[in-house]
């Protein structure tokens, strides 16, 4: 009986830590148009772009498991998360890490730490997230602080038309004005702003927005003109 219920307790305490859920990323390069006006060799994952959201939920460990296809070291930033004891997980490419090698792999281990809500994963080595290594990180609550009918996400993202590492000096000095580039497009849910979808909202419904600037240097200003937004998560807080 007591052997019983030491496992019933344990089974609990495993419950309760949340799921090891493995995600595995190769990380490449691959020649698309997400403007809709210019095709370049852009960095992907799994020979995708846009790269496909992550989600976990509240209390799991996120295993991503990351093969690099590229000819330059890549590292990975969880933007928002705290990194409690896994600063080396951080990303800042030969700060915190290293950088994982061409041909190369590396798992990061990473451990949600009760924080629920919405951020993104990029490139930090370099300039891969200008490049398109940026993607969505939902960890989902088990009791949402709101109710809602549906959840939707939209993602905002500064895009150029080349290569940044492709800017010759004098074009990237016209480029920049004070301290942040001028990106000609803005991307909405990975396309180009005028032919993205639109979103359908019915009348009477209650809607949580996920919205995410993925941008490697712009500020975006969002609203949805004739309706009240409250704001009930930023940074996960």
């Amino acid at each position: 009986m007591l052997l019983l219920l030491g496992i019933i307790q344990l089974f609990g305490i495993l419950r309760a830590l949340g799921a090891r859920v493995e995600v595995d990323w190769d990380v490449g390069y691959l020649n698309i148009s997400r403007d809709g006006y210019s095709t370049w060799q852009a960095v992907g994952v799994n020979g995708r772009q846009p790269i496909a959201p992550v989600y976990v939920d509240e209390g799991d460990t996120l295993l991503l498991n990351v093969h690099n296809s590229l000819d330059k070291p890549v590292s990975l930033h969880s933007h928002g998360l705290f990194q409690r004891n896994a600063t080396y997980y951080d990303g800042v490419g030969m700060v915190t890490e290293c950088g994982i090698p061409p041909s190369e792999s590396f798992t990061y281990v990473i451990d949600t730490g009760g924080q629920t809500g919405t951020f993104w994963i990029h490139g930090h080595y370099g300039s891969e997230v200008a490049n398109g290594l940026r993607a969505p990180f939902i960890i989902r609550e088990k009791a949402p602080a709101v109710q809602y009918d549906e959840d939707v996400l939209i993602t905002l993202e500064d895009w150029l038309q080349m290569p940044y590492d492709s800017m010759g000096a004098e074009e990237e000095q016209l480029r920049f004005d004070h301290l942040f580039p001028n990106y000609p497009t803005v991307l909405i849910n990975g396309i180009d702003g005028n032919r993205s979808q639109p979103i359908h909202f019915r009348p009477g419904k209650r809607y949580r927005l996920r919205v995410v600037s993925m941008s490697a240097s712009y500020w975006f200003k969002f609203r949805l003109p004739g309706h009240k937004l409250e704001i009930v998560e930023s940074d996960g807080i």
